[in-house]
């Protein structure tokens, strides 16, 4: 059962994020919440991993929670229930775009699901800022303003957006030092 309801979840976000992989994040905080499958902060390590693995982020991120949910059984079901919406969607567009493409109704479609996507991917920038620069359960345990904030990681960040506009490295080359930082340093 638990397979099928991964399967059924990730391909209503597969249905609804529209807008690319960071658009997923919200329907997986919500899922998290609905759920309890994973945590904010496993929502936080999906972010780093897909965006340090090759793929499309939202892929890679179903992946990893269908895995972390369901085993690899719960890996393969989480992805195709995530791209199986957008291939049925983009064959049938395929199909009718050829003939509804100058329709004034569809332009003004794309151009509503342009703010949509922003909002979306807003949002997910918002949670992801505050999982990785606030340490709200050090903050809730001792009251002081100090440990509001995630001081490792918003130096690190500091350094790296730094150190990366002065370099021109490879974006590489910093997600292995910030891997690096984070195990040495005990992130």
């Amino acid at each position: 059962m638990l397979l099928l309801r991964l399967f059924y979840e990730f391909f209503k976000v597969g249905l609804f994020a529209v807008g690319g992989g960071l658009a997923t994040l919200p329907f997986l905080y919500a899922l998290s919440s609905k759920s309890g499958w994973f945590t904010a902060t496993d929502i936080a390590d999906m972010i780093a991993v897909s965006e340090s693995t090759p793929g499309a982020i939202g892929v890679n991120m179903a992946t990893f929670a269908g895995y972390l949910t369901g085993g690899i059984p719960g890996a393969v079901l989480s992805t195709v229930g995530l791209v199986l919406p957008s291939i049925i969607v983009i064959l049938l567009i395929a199909n009718l775009l050829d003939n509804f493409q100058e329709r004034t109704v569809v332009k003004d479609a794309f151009y509503g699901l342009r703010p949509a996507s922003i909002a979306l991917i807003a949002a997910s920038g918002i949670n992801v800022v505050a999982v990785t620069l606030l340490d709200l359960d050090k903050y809730r345990s001792t009251g002081a303003a100090a440990d509001l904030l995630a001081w490792k990681a918003i130096l690190l960040g500091i350094v790296l957006f730094a150190a990366q506009k002065r370099l021109k490295w490879s974006p590489v080359a910093f997600i292995a030092i910030s891997a690096a930082v984070g195990i040495i340093f005990k992130f």
